[in-house]
């Protein structure tokens, strides 16, 4: 006896179905693809973003240290450019302040300033004697440091000042008790005077603000050991 027929089991119903599980499968693979295109795309959107928020960062930088060294070539600061170490400020009178650190403490190691001449931080435990002492010959920065630091004056010039100047001012430090005063070729102007975190240039030997400096920092109240003796130290 045949079986009776069950609705929805003949050829005709089978292929219908099947052709149904076809365009779904079809419709699920296009929209498998759609997915995985718009992945990608936004993949590589974020790689293109994060390579230009690099790019960026990195410009940001460049130009930041672009304009430290600029900044520095201006104040006649010596820097690398990693860390600044503190800057000149200039005042209304001519005398540039130095605004950061400057370290005191006693070695025999080689000690980079950050300037030229230096004005302060880390120098030797012997002194330059700065009793009005003139010296033909450019003296060690790290003795000449230590004078500063007793309050001394500075005076230095470059082989572009010319022989009546250099000559002028060292008739005036030699009668000026805690000054010293040397040749210093790389420094940025011909006459220069320093004391501990202060320094300006002058045009001449005739300038007036040579004895501005001398009566403000000989011994001023710039001075981190007052009353430190000028003598006993290094003499050449």
């Amino acid at each position: 006896m045949d079986s009776a027929h069950q609705p929805g089991t003949g050829p005709t119903e089978r292929m219908a179905r099947l052709e149904e599980m076809r365009h779904a499968e079809r419709v699920r693979g296009r929209r498998n693809r759609v997915l995985t295109v718009g992945a990608v795309v936004v993949a590589a959107g974020l790689v293109v973003g994060g390579v230009a928020l690099v790019e960026s960062q990195s410009g940001d930088k460049a130009v930041a240290a672009s304009a430290a060294k600029t900044s520095d070539a201006k104040s006649g600061v010596k820097t690398s450019g990693a860390k600044d170490p503190g800057h000149f400020v200039m005042g209304a009178d001519g005398v540039k302040t130095w605004k950061g650190t400057l370290g005191r403490t006693h070695t025999t190691k080689p000690v980079a300033y950050p300037m030229e001449p230096p004005v302060g931080g880390d120098h030797h435990p012997v002194w330059q004697n700065c009793n009005g002492d003139v010296y033909t010959k450019p003296v060690a920065d790290v003795h000449a440091v230590h004078s500063l630091e007793h309050g001394a004056v500075w005076v230095t010039y470059s082989s572009k000042a010319s022989k009546a100047d250099v000559d002028a001012l060292a008739a005036k430090v030699s009668k000026t008790p805690y000054t010293l005063m040397s040749p210093v070729e790389d420094q940025k102007d011909p006459l220069m005077l320093s004391a501990w975190a202060h320094q300006r240039t002058v045009k001449s030997a005739s300038d007036p603000s040579v004895d501005a400096f001398f009566a403000r920092f000989v011994q001023g109240p710039q001075t981190p050991e007052p009353g430190a003796v000028c003598t006993g130290g290094m003499s050449r």
